[in-house]
């Protein structure tokens, strides 16, 4: 009779979970041990929900990428990809930090604020076609992810490795009854047994360089994408020194044409004045002014047609 009515209160206190958000659940944890130990359950159960949330978004996107990287690149999908791929990272970054002492019942999964936060991620990825940027996107969840993970490595964790050596049973470690299940029959000798590498920590470790591998090919793309416009940008660049070039030719042309004009004109007017005496030469002046002036008229055409062809 007992253990029914202990099962039907953790079965009304998990229905009145779903109603709030994980980082309500979070809180609740300060109400009672009983609710403590729910709220415990649940929120290790709601990672392991995201997880596989996440995984079956990442399938879906992959099914509709192509198989080569250079098609992926302008696919609409692109940034689906890369956002799942941040997630994905992140999990595991979170996964690596919490699940070995939630494994050994030493404690929950404590920030429900972010399985919370990746799951709006989730959800937004799945119904925008066109989403932002990967790193507009997960600032929030970069931000939070990272500050709860510090925080429990640097003010739980040494509290959870003191009290671990001398304990019978994972649960007296919370000074709370162990969570019903086959973890909380574990000996001390099991938790240290658990130390030492096994399929399912090499299973993670591989995820991981899988992981990082898609971080890499990522950050690969970025780096190419701006090799190239760089490149661009370089021959623009020499485009436009050899137009200045051009450009200085031609006034340089414009300048000796003009120094020329004016060597002409200058000996013109010195004509001009000298074979002023003589009525011969009175007679011949005009022609050669008219001369002159025609050679003038001719070389400023040349420089318009100069300027007209720059």
């Amino acid at each position: 009779m007992a253990q029914a009515s202990t099962a039907m209160v953790f079965k009304c206190s998990a229905e009145f979970q779903d109603l709030v958000d994980w980082g309500a659940r979070e809180r609740l944890n300060e109400v009672c041990k009983r609710m403590d130990l729910v709220c415990q359950r649940m929120l290790n159960q709601g990672f392991l929900k995201v997880e596989r949330y996440h995984n079956l978004c990442q399938k879906q996107v992959k099914a509709q990428l192509p198989r080569r990287e250079s098609e992926r690149r302008n696919h609409s999908l692109a940034r689906h990809a890369d956002i799942l791929a941040a997630v994905e990272t992140r999990l595991s970054l979170l996964n690596m930090t919490f699940m070995k002492y939630v494994d050994s019942n030493l404690c929950c999964f404590i920030p429900g604020k972010v399985i919370d936060e990746i799951y709006r991620v989730l959800r937004y990825v799945n119904s925008t076609r066109a989403p932002q940027r990967a790193h507009e996107v997960l600032q929030e969840l970069r931000d939070i992810s990272s500050m709860a993970m510090e925080y429990f490595d640097e003010k739980i964790v040494p509290i959870l490795k003191r009290k671990l050596p001398g304990s019978d049973v994972s649960g007296r470690l919370m000074g709370s009854p162990p969570v019903p299940g086959p973890s909380a029959a574990l000996t001390t000798m099991q938790l240290f047994s658990k130390q030492n590498p096994s399929r399912q920590e090499v299973t993670k470790l591989q995820q991981q360089v899988k992981t990082n591998g898609a971080g890499v090919t990522v950050l690969r793309r970025e780096i190419s994408e701006l090799r190239t416009k760089v490149q661009e940008q370089q021959k623009q660049l020499q485009d436009q020194d050899q137009k200045l070039l051009e450009q200085t030719q031609i006034i340089g042309e414009q300048n000796a044409r003009l120094a020329e004009l004016e060597r002409k004109l200058r000996e013109v007017m010195e004509s001009a004045v000298g074979n002023s005496s003589g009525s011969r030469q009175n007679e011949e002046s005009p022609r050669k002014r008219k001369k002159a002036a025609s050679e003038a008229i001719d070389s400023l055409r040349k420089s318009k047609r100069l300027r007209n062809r720059k």
